[in-house]
């Protein structure tokens, strides 16, 4: 069994039933077109191509999180990857909620089960994100998990707005939070 099939194998064993008959568990190869569909259809994320979401649903699933309908089909995710040179620290590079799931609490809590997932399998204590100054939903998500956690923020500028190629485009504001206390349970 491949590592990435562990991954998946374990996840499905491990999916976690939430408010509203939605479950959370890793994202699937097969989920990656859902996935870049989410993210589009968000008009706040900066979209990436869809073959990057099938490759991050195969390479990234034990590092990123999706939500299910009753259905089985994606309603949300959040993509991140433990950086190189620092292992224990969790990078979320997107969060996306379908439009019709909005509002209810869904991004919280698959932010919470993903890195509760990550503490307890990867050993997972630091979680960073960026974050551009317009955007009021990503800035409270983060701000609401440091504070349910107790853990202490830092921000500072990541990347200024000349750092990209495109006129326009807001600096991403880099948030570390941690350390989280560790998970409990299995």
């Amino acid at each position: 069994m491949t590592p990435a099939q562990a991954d998946h194998a374990r996840a499905d064993q491990e999916f976690q039933e939430i408010a509203g008959g939605l479950r959370l568990e890793s994202p699937r190869p097969e989920d990656g077109a859902a996935l870049w569909r989410i993210a589009r259809d968000s008009r706040a994320l900066d979209l990436n191509s869809s073959y990057s979401y099938l490759l991050w649903c195969r390479d990234y699933a034990g590092t990123s999180i999706v939500a299910r309908d009753s259905t089985g089909e994606p309603v949300g995710f959040i993509t991140g990857y433990t950086r190189p040179e620092a292992p224990r620290t969790l990078l979320i590079w997107q969060v996306a909620v379908d439009a019709a799931q909005r509002g209810k609490g869904l991004a919280a809590a698959m932010l919470d089960g993903l890195v509760g997932r990550t503490g307890r399998e990867w050993g997972v204590n630091m979680v960073e994100t960026t974050i551009t100054p317009d955007n009021t939903a990503s800035n409270r998500l983060f701000a609401s998990f440091a504070q349910r956690h107790g853990a202490p923020v830092e921000r500072e500028v990541l990347f200024d707005s000349g750092s990209f190629p495109e006129h326009g485009h807001q600096p991403e504001v880099l948030h570390r939070i941690g350390p989280v206390p560790a998970p409990d349970g299995p």
